[in-house]
């Protein structure tokens, strides 16, 4: 497949005279597949409503069929074409956190979005991205756009267009180059069709944020014991892994320095992944920097693109400090856990 690319300013405000939009649209509306930047990672968009499409994201991606797809909208309205209700709690997030970086889970109607897109589930999870070229497309095609990240199962999210080129060029319509994306991790996932909602994916949008607009909030059990079977299939299958084998260390610098001192002299190349307080303090073959310590915003931003430098390095194995887990910092351990494939290591 001819897989065309397309550059967009993300800060023109009128993107529906941009003929490379009604370009991507026009292939949405045909049932073919796009790769479009938000404000957290490239979403690879289908039209929801139609099996053909959405079976070409699952084969583009190489995505298992039971993990289902979050629906993109450009308009609060789309919801009542296949959302059965919208609760209270649901109407308050969505006025606080949208357009932005928060799914939400409802109660589906049937027959209204392909099952595949679902994965056969009675709910449907939805959200509204924070970014004009994604309104943009969405709202030209007059579709619901089912959209997982733009990268091949199992690899780093994508966090440019040029990510999304190295994983899926050849396998989908286009690619539409809007920048890097800001958040740079996906969305929280907020299951809403309980009396207490719960989050089943930590994301851009944080516990502490959620629980200021509508009280309690519960975390699936799931992602803090890996024991337990997580609520949303998705998060079953490893994520975002690096090419070499990831471990992440809890212990000072110290420790990690000796770790990487008896790699080396076992003949291994070694990268670290550390922030810009300590990336002079390792002797190490690849050293980068991802964001700043005393800035999880920046570490969450910069996170899926530094898993990827690695992957243009010798490294034969990466350790990873550790970051708290308060406000993103949920998001950032969790993407980290999943890409060392919960490998830790304690001093």
């Amino acid at each position: 497949m001819n897989t065309k690319r397309w550059s967009v300013d993300k800060y023109v405000d009128d993107q529906g005279s941009y003929p490379h939009i009604s370009q991507a649209a026009d292939l949405l509306i045909n049932n073919e597949v796009v790769a479009f930047p938000t404000e957290t990672v490239y979403g690879l968009g289908g039209n929801a409503k139609n099996d053909e499409a959405v079976e070409k994201i699952f084969a583009a991606k190489g995505r298992p069929s039971d993990n289902p797809l979050i629906i993109h909208i450009a308009e609060e309205e789309q919801l009542n074409a296949f959302v059965e209700e919208i609760p209270e709690k649901a109407a308050q997030l969505m006025k606080q956190f949208w357009p932005g970086p928060l799914t939400l889970i409802f109660k589906k109607k049937e027959g209204a979005l392909s099952d595949h897109a679902t994965a056969g589930l009675s709910t449907v999870a939805v959200r509204m991205p924070d970014h004009p070229v994604a309104l943009a497309i969405i709202s030209a095609s007059g579709l619901p756009i089912a959209a997982p990240s733009a990268n091949r199962s199992g690899r780093p999210s994508p966090t440019t267009a040029e990510h999304v080129w190295e994983d899926l060029n050849g396998k989908i319509a286009g690619v539409v180059d809007g920048g890097p994306t800001g958040v740079g991790v996906e969305s929280t996932v907020v299951d809403c069709t309980e009396f207490i909602p719960v989050i089943l994916r930590p994301g851009g949008v944080t516990k502490e944020q959620l629980e200021a607009v509508i009280g309690e909030v519960s975390v699936d059990p799931a992602l803090v014991d890996k024991g337990e079977a997580p609520k949303s299939p998705g998060m079953k299958y490893r994520h975002y892994a690096p090419d070499a084998p990831l471990t992440l260390v809890d212990g000072t610098k110290e420790y990690i320095q000796e770790l990487v001192n008896k790699k080396k002299a076992e003949g291994l190349s070694v990268g670290i992944l550390t922030t810009e307080e300590n990336v002079n303090f390792y002797q190490a073959d690849y050293v980068i920097a991802c964001g700043k310590r005393d800035d999880l915003d920046s570490v969450a931003s910069s996170l899926y693109d530094v898993l990827r430098k690695f992957n243009n390095t010798n490294a034969d194995v990466l350790f990873s400090e550790m970051f708290p887990q308060e406000g993103v910092g949920h998001a950032v351990m969790n993407r980290l856990m999943k890409a060392a494939g919960h490998r830790v290591i304690n001093s």
